[in-house]
């Protein structure tokens, strides 16, 4: 998967389409991201001894496949490359070939 924790996303299709945050967690093994602000559902809270109930709203994961990495200077979703091997693997920006981490 390409994209990280932390990453700043725009989403590209589905009902939140071009929306931006940042990724809260990446789920790899199922290609899913909780984006912040996107997604967002309603969960009631019971009440119990200690606390009282409430609406929570929280944010859902969402495909990969259904976001792009933002690129902040240029405004623009970018496609993700990989450049060499093993532990000097990087993350690039394929259009302008400046790295990522």
């Amino acid at each position: 998967m390409r994209i990280k924790t932390g990453d700043t996303v725009i989403v590209i299709s589905g009902k939140d389409k071009g929306a931006t945050g940042k990724v809260l967690r990446a789920y790899p093994k199922e290609n899913r991201v909780i984006v912040e602000g996107v997604n967002v559902q309603t969960k009631h809270q019971k009440q119990t001894r200690t606390a009282q109930a409430e609406i929570r709203h929280i944010e859902g994961p969402i495909d990969a496949s259904n976001v792009m990495l933002y690129d902040t200077k240029a405004k623009k979703p970018v496609k993700i490359g990989f450049e060499g091997t093993g532990k000097d693997k990087v993350r690039v920006n394929r259009k302008t070939g400046s790295k990522i981490d």
